[in-house]
């Protein structure tokens, strides 16, 4: 059977940001892949003023182009706290997505939203049967924390580096049109966006650090023995 791969992140944009090219990955090694988006109302985030729906179609549709199936919860920014209701809306997706390896965001960050969605997503994650008094109800086997750039994640300290080269040029073209309808600008594909720097910069440093060209880094919460010998 297809293994699963479920990605959480607060906004539309930080699993778009954050691990772009695992994702695609995980589509080239035929897994199932969903993004989950804990924000879905952005009537109080002014870049979106007006297009907020279109904001979360043009989202899924620029994921669906990738064979990946991005969900929203209806979370407002700044509104997101972590008590029962919020913790049973993530746990039921990771309950019904039933992922063999999840992504979440790393708990230190400058974003009260990144902070709240780690937190939520740790919970669900490791205790959805808990969360959801359902015994049928289990978490992934692995579990990796990513990080959002320099802007936002604090001391972030990376235990596994994936090589993405292979994915890097279709990664990077997501992120840019992501961006550009954000930005309510046309899409060129000859002028990186400032998210596609910050992006880069971070994919070459990673990959220095691993002998790769480029790299995202990730911190595994379910540490394990391995043969090295």
């Amino acid at each position: 059977m297809a293994k699963t791969l479920l990605a959480i992140g607060a906004h539309y944009d930080d699993c778009v940001f954050g691990i772009p090219g695992i994702l695609l990955d995980a589509i080239r090694k035929d897994y199932r892949v969903v993004v989950l988006a804990l924000i879905g109302d952005y009537t109080n985030w002014p870049p979106a003023k007006g297009r907020e729906r279109e904001l979360l179609h043009v989202s899924k549709e620029l994921a669906h182009f990738h064979g990946i199936e991005m969900r929203f919860l209806d979370f407002a920014s700044g509104q997101i706290e972590v008590n029962n209701a919020t913790k049973k809306a993530v746990a039921q997706v990771v309950a019904e997505v039933a992922p063999n390896v999840a992504f979440m965001l790393w708990p230190h960050d400058r974003h009260p939203d990144h902070e709240a969605a780690s937190a939520l997503s740790k919970i669900a994650l490791r205790q959805p049967g808990s969360v959801l008094n359902d015994a049928k109800a289990k978490g992934p086997g692995a579990i990796y924390c990513y990080d959002n750039g320099p802007g936002h994640t604090i001391g972030f300290e990376p235990n596994t580096f994936v090589n993405v080269t292979d994915t890097w040029p279709s990664a990077m073209d997501w992120l840019g049109r992501l961006m550009a309808f954000v930005r309510n600008k046309p899409f060129d594909e000859n002028e990186l966006d400032a998210a596609q720097t910050a992006k880069a910069n971070i994919a070459r440093y990673r990959g220095a650090a691993c002998g790769a060209r480029y790299a995202e880094a990730l911190w595994e919460m379910n540490h394990r023995t391995v043969e090295i010998l």
